[in-house]
């Protein structure tokens, strides 16, 4: 949990970190289905136009708005399981990096539990349903071969077993290690320092944390995040293989493609994923405590 005071029970940050999730994933998805459009690839080997809102108008106009929902219910529910454990797991995990005499976490330690935790919920969460999404939104350009997000789970399974979800792991789990360390790590120095300087918590400063988290985030892991949508796409690829392909695209700076829409919803997402924490967490702790 974000670094607020008393203890928040297990529970509480589990079904708090989930609803907060649910809504940050559904409120931002137009954003995320833009940069995942941006970051693949085109039928002839290329990449697809460099202006998110290029993309978004070519889309809506040749393929409807329904279209730019494509994958947005998978995001949904892996956002669910995946802020759901991430909280959870980072409570846990920061009382093994607190420090034993004091209980109080550095700016390090808080970074590593983020990085352990991004890892936790990359392997229980995040890997799985974001191949999904990705599927669905690259399949939903070309080949339309899935129907809904169970039938394209049946597929790649019945294609590729197991192992087909967890295409993309490495680079899914880097983003998340990092991403979580940089997202979590740095909401919660700034509430000690906010604390430490007696400013009071309330929701304007908590979105405000959140969305300087998620600059931060966004500009640290791009490249991360570029690797594990290629990797991702409806065929499939290797990490290495979906590394080279951008580097032969676009060069080195390909591996940023997709930065402003990702910008855009980390900016939004942070701040909506920490405040309806807050709130969640602050309505449920009376109860569940």
């Amino acid at each position: 949990m974000p670094a607020q005071e008393g203890h928040t029970p297990p529970l509480v940050s589990f079904l708090a970190g989930g609803v907060a999730g649910g809504v940050e994933a559904l409120a931002t998805f137009p954003m995320e289905f833009a940069k995942t459009r941006v970051q693949l690839r085109t039928q002839s080997g290329g990449s697809s136009s460099r202006n998110p809102f290029v993309v978004v108008a070519r889309v809506f106009r040749n393929e409807g708005v329904r279209a730019m929902y494509k994958g947005c219910s998978t995001l949904v529910v892996g956002s669910i399981a995946k802020d759901g454990v991430r909280f959870l797991s980072f409570d846990a995990i920061k009382k093994a990096f607190a420090d034993p005499d004091t209980g109080a976490m550095s700016p390090v330690r808080n970074l590593l539990a983020g990085m352990c935790t991004g890892v936790v919920a990359s392997t229980f969460a995040v890997t799985p349903t974001e191949r999904i999404k990705t599927a669905l939104i690259d399949d939903a350009r070309h080949a339309k071969r899935f129907r809904s997000s169970l039938h394209a789970v049946r597929v790649i399974y019945q294609e590729h077993g197991i192992v087909g979800m967890y295409h993309g792991y490495a680079g899914t789990t880097l983003k998340q290690a990092g991403a979580t360390a940089f997202r979590m790590g740095t909401y919660n120095i700034l509430k000690d320092l906010e604390q430490s300087h007696d400013i009071e918590q309330n929701t304007a400063i908590n979105f405000a944390n959140g969305a300087i988290a998620g600059i931060i985030t966004t500009y640290a892991t791009q490249p991360f995040d570029t690797i594990k949508t290629r990797s991702q796409s409806a065929k499939g690829a290797t990490t290495m293989d979906a590394f080279r392909s951008i580097l032969a695209d676009d060069g080195v700076k390909g591996l940023w493609r997709g930065t402003t829409m990702r910008l855009g919803r980390t900016v939004f997402s942070g701040g909506i994923l920490f405040t309806v924490y807050e709130q969640v967490a602050a309505t449920l702790n009376p109860v569940l405590k």
